[in-house]
């Protein structure tokens, strides 16, 4: 019966830190480059675009399939490194909770 009552204390603070995590989602910043950081752009935590930069010699006539090739490129690796920043956070929170392999948080 401890373990039961012990589970449900974790699993209570364990979705405190976790609306407390999520309310911090829009500070948590990551930026993905292409082309030798010809493009770079910058997306918070909830995914969210904040920024992109564009190297002014890309801006040729001509140029646009490049450019869209990078900004996509770039954009891909801001998106895996949000992940992984957020992957880590909640490998943090939950330390030490008996939760199963593969099981995303927040539920």
């Amino acid at each position: 019966m401890k373990d039961i009552l012990g589970m449900m204390k974790q699993a209570k603070e364990l979705q405190s830190k976790m609306q407390e995590m999520q309310g911090k989602l829009s500070e948590i910043e990551a930026q993905g480059a292409a082309g030798g950081g010809m493009v770079t752009i910058t997306l918070n935590g909830k995914g969210e675009l904040a920024s992109v930069k564009i190297d002014p010699s890309l801006m040729k006539e001509g140029e646009h399939e490049m450019v869209e090739d990078l900004l996509i490129a770039a954009h891909a690796q801001a998106k895996q490194k949000v992940e992984e920043i957020m992957a880590e956070k909640t490998k943090e929170l939950t330390a030490g909770l008996p939760i199963p392999p593969g099981m995303k948080l927040p539920f």
